[in-house]
């Protein structure tokens, strides 16, 4: 899988922080981070330890770690407070399926934007029906969102918020 086909490049510059739920070992968050190069942050917050670990070997190895900030989500939430009104953009890449509660999740990332902060969220087809993805955005609206456009994502179905 090609980086350059899921076209963050409109949504992260250099100086941005940008706040990723659900990092995984990283696919996305090095790239995100060389985006938002030496002035910029990237906020990655996993359930999993492991996973954190995984990604802050990674980032260790591409010189990329002073960038990239690991947090571990803890009973459902992601943590984030301290970063509230301070986030330029979110990704929430193949993550709102896995939440418990979609509402509190997206009031965690809402709070965390920056007046007019977008995030991104995009549900893998093999796990999220339509009807699923749109009770998804259902969740986004009521905690605030809006949706403003539905990009062309691989596999995904997506929708950039704000």
């Amino acid at each position: 899988m090609n980086f350059d086909q899921f076209n963050f490049h409109p949504h992260v510059r250099a100086g941005m922080v940008v706040l990723e739920p659900g990092p995984g070992m990283g696919f996305f968050t090095l790239e995100l981070a060389r985006l938002a190069g030496p002035s910029g942050r990237v906020i990655a917050v996993d359930a999993q330890p492991r996973m954190l670990s995984a990604l802050r070997r990674r980032a260790r190895r591409a010189g990329l770690l002073e960038r990239i900030e690991t947090r571990q989500a803890h009973d459902g939430r992601l943590g984030v407070g301290d970063w509230n009104g301070r986030v330029d953009f979110a990704l929430a890449f193949a993550v709102v399926h896995e939440v418990p509660d979609a509402g509190a999740f997206f009031g965690e990332v809402r709070a965390a934007l920056k007046p007019g902060g977008r995030a991104l969220v995009s549900e893998p087809v093999a796990h999220v029906t339509e009807a699923g993805f749109a009770r998804t955005l259902d969740a986004a609206r009521e905690s605030g969102f809006a949706v403003l456009e539905t990009p062309a994502i691989p596999l995904s179905r997506s929708a950039l918020i704000g």
